[in-house]
């Protein structure tokens, strides 16, 4: 059997035939490309900011972890973002990204207060985020997989441009 392929990009598809391209084209390929379809509209529902925040921790913790997640534009979904697993059953990792957020130490949950906590050096928050990215990458929650039934389960949700 052959591996499913990468789909490179949005190109006007509807959700429908984005879902429908599962099994040709990998399923994280097609939430990035989910992704990058929203990303072109102007104004969101709730179950289209699930998919970006979740998009958003999956890219960032994978590619630089907790920290590199706070420190980018991504910090924008944290107030949301434990929410959002929980709602499409990643219950562990949004316990992980709990314990990550509590790691800041922070008395509300902005982007301008992660800045600020980010913007001073603490080793021992840092060691916390290390040991959340560990959790993270070793809980074996299929986040992709939750995400893309998530979309299944609603498709008149996503309204691609």
């Amino acid at each position: 059997m052959t591996e499913p392929k990468w789909l490179d990009q949005y190109s006007g598809q509807t959700t429908e035939q984005l879902l429908a391209l599962a099994g040709e084209y990998r399923i994280d390929s097609l939430l990035a490309t989910f992704e990058q379809a929203l990303q072109e509209k102007e104004s969101l529902n709730g179950e289209e900011l699930i998919l970006l925040a979740v998009e958003a921790l999956e890219r960032e913790v994978n590619n630089g972890g907790y920290s590199q997640f706070f420190t980018n534009s991504s910090a924008e979904y944290a107030p949301q973002i434990v929410a959002s697993l929980r709602h499409i059953g990643c219950v562990k990792t949004a316990e992980i990204t709990e314990k990550a957020i509590a790691a800041l130490e922070l008395p509300e949950l902005t982007v301008v207060a992660i800045e600020n906590a980010l913007a001073d050096s603490n080793d021992e928050r840092d060691d916390a985020l290390g040991r959340c990215d560990d959790l993270y990458y070793n809980s074996g929650e299929d986040i992709a997989g939750r995400l893309f039934s998530f979309i299944k389960a609603n498709p008149e949700c996503f309204r691609l441009p």
